[in-house]
């Protein structure tokens, strides 16, 4: 017994390594998807967050046309990877709105004279309520929104180049 007992330490500390290695191994998913992929947008009204762009209201991407909703940050780095990407689509004829995270005018101006300014409408949503009840978990996160305003599909993160055809099936499947 006493023989066993020195061992018991090594055996519960090689267990633990294994369960260790098994969760980095194979992690489990962690991208938070929004509940309302399906469902209509939350209402909502946000003030201009650029000086050359009006602000953004709900009702405006019901518009009959499907619409890309980025959200983003001028503090945001994988959203200022992704402004090429967002050009590229706006040069392809996508309308894409956008609402400006925890952020102000001058910063905002700044991002967008700096990477480019691919939006129609940018919105400001100063304390993240409208990101919050859009099921949106972090930046640059991006929605299809249909003609009818309902969300269709999320990308969470960054849009890459290899993302954009499939962004722009998902917004030909979206009419």
């Amino acid at each position: 017994m006493r023989k066993l007992l020195i061992w018991l330490p090594l055996g519960l500390f090689l267990a633990f390594l294994a369960l260790f290695a098994s969760g980095l191994l194979k992690p489990d998913d962690r991208v938070i998807t929004s509940k309302l992929v399906g469902k209509a947008l939350p209402a909502f009204s946000l003030p201009a967050a650029a000086s050359d762009r009006p602000g953004l209201a709900s009702s405006q991407l019901a518009t009959g046309q499907p619409r890309l909703l980025n959200i983003f940050a001028s503090w945001c780095l994988p959203c200022a990877a992704e402004a090429p990407q967002l050009m590229a689509l706006a040069q392809q004829g996508v309308d894409i709105d956008a609402i400006a995270i925890r952020d102000a005018r001058p910063d905002v101006d700044r991002f967008l004279a700096r990477y480019g300014n691919p939006y129609s409408r940018i919105g400001l949503d100063a304390r993240s309520g409208v990101q919050i009840a859009m099921g949106s978990s972090g930046v640059p996160e991006s929605f299809v929104i249909d003609g009818k305003g309902r969300i269709v599909y999320q990308h969470v993160g960054d849009i890459r180049a290899d993302d954009v055809p499939m962004i722009l099936e998902r917004l030909r499947d979206a009419r």
